[in-house]
């Protein structure tokens, strides 16, 4: 089977990783790519979000299967494009893409559905953001209602800030804060059936000690050996299934990854929010650790035949996953940096330390940065505490002038808190 994947970050070259070890894939394509993709797959130009053009380019390349990647393509309908050209695609449409693309939208659904997740208002004047403030207190937790890239969500004490954020966007959903540690669960799901994978704990402020802005994501790992042993059954029967359910009911079936971020809070398990495609830095953690080759379940999902699959299978091992972000990342990230260390990582480290390329290109011979999240340095270990000590090793050699990475990913879990 010739796969083609759309996209050009690391949850992508996870993704193309997984795919380019598959006995089953004949030919890998990623559509375009980024510097280390171009090492497992033949990268090809493409407008991702024109879904003529991606639909034209599966067509050209005889693809058997097309995978989505980013969330901004699936909003704008380049999975239903693919799958009007005939071509098996692993993705939502764009109605049932809302469910990530608009926040009120996934809150009506999980209202349909007895989906638990936190109160909270629509807000589109000055005056309906004040009522809402004041009706929910501190800490404060706006989000703006569209695709913002991981970004567009502020949680904090002060009231100005969250007021602020929340009259530069259009429209906003203001909730209750959900106090408790934070789980993504993943779900490969054909509409009707739901594959959930195993949960994963990702980081999303800048700094050590969950300080500093928030981000697309600084770091992940897996399994969480705190959590409930029955926290995935949970899921599935209280937010999952029924999820999947109501989207089927209500005419726009929900064919791809949806990717439920959860709190464990003190009144039990509530959403934060939905996704409608794989998280990253999460893929990159929960992708290590699965076993089953991965282009038979993505495809089964396309075509709707999920049940006929066995049980997943799952290593033991634990997987860490270290960001390491350009200077000035989150906020005007600097590019154009030289990247070292990475043929040493490959020498030294592999096969249980690898790079995955997030934002990065080649110019000559050599990789230089190209985005905020530069490279996810991902390692497996017999526990948490062993792929914490690869994953740092392996980020040790890498040289990126005034990048940053956290350096606590995964330490409480690691000791046991």
């Amino acid at each position: 089977m010739k796969v083609l994947v759309i996209g050009g970050g690391a949850r992508e070259h996870a993704l193309c990783r997984s795919l380019s070890l598959d006995p089953d894939v004949s030919a890998l394509y990623c559509a375009p790519g980024n510097a280390g993709i171009a090492e497992v797959a033949e990268l090809r130009p493409v407008d991702a979000l024109d879904g003529a053009a991606v639909a034209a380019l599966a067509v050209e390349l005889g693809a058997g299967l097309v995978v989505v990647g980013p969330e901004a393509p699936l909003v704008a309908g380049v999975a239903d494009a693919v799958r009007a050209a005939g071509i098996p695609v692993f993705g939502p449409s764009a109605e049932a893409a809302r469910l990530e693309g608009s926040k009120a939208f996934a809150k009506d659904v999980m209202a349909a559905a007895g989906v638990p997740t936190a109160r909270s208002y629509v807000c589109t004047t000055a005056e309906e953001v004040d009522a809402a403030l004041d009706a929910f207190g501190a800490p404060y937790v706006v989000k703006d209602d569209g695709l913002a890239a991981g970004k567009g969500v502020v949680v904090t004490e002060d009231r100005a800030v969250a007021r602020d954020h929340a009259l530069a966007c259009d429209r906003v959903v203001i909730e209750e804060y959900l106090d408790g540690p934070e789980v993504s669960l993943f779900a490969i799901t054909d509409g009707v059936t739901v594959l959930p994978l195993q949960p994963a704990q990702d980081f999303k402020r800048a700094l050590d000690g969950d300080q500093g802005p928030n981000t697309g994501g600084m770091g992940a790992y897996s399994p969480l050996p705190w959590a409930d042993p029955k926290l995935v059954d949970e899921v599935m029967e209280l937010v999952l299934q029924p999820t999947v359910d109501e989207l089927r009911h209500r005419g726009t079936p929900f064919s791809g990854l949806l990717y439920a971020g959860l709190a464990i809070t003190s009144r039990g398990t509530r959403v934060i929010e939905f996704n409608a495609r794989f998280g990253d830095p999460e893929t990159q953690v929960v992708l290590a650790r699965l076993r089953t080759p991965l282009a038979g379940v993505l495809l089964n999902a396309a075509n709707g035949t999920l049940n006929t699959l066995p049980a997943l299978n799952w290593s033991d091992d634990a997987a860490v996953t270290v960001v390491i972000a350009s200077h000035n990342y989150p906020g005007t990230p600097r590019t154009g940096d030289p990247i070292e260390g990475l043929g040493e990582v490959a020498a030294e480290d592999a096969p249980d330390a690898y790079v995955l390329h997030a934002g990065t290109r080649r110019e000559g011979d050599a990789v230089v940065s190209a985005g905020g999240r530069v490279l996810s340095v991902t390692a497996t270990g017999s526990d948490l505490a062993q792929a914490r000590e690869k994953a740092y090793k392996a980020v040790g050699r890498i040289k990126l002038d005034g990048s940053q990475h956290r350096t606590d990913i995964a330490a409480k879990a690691a000791e046991g808190r």
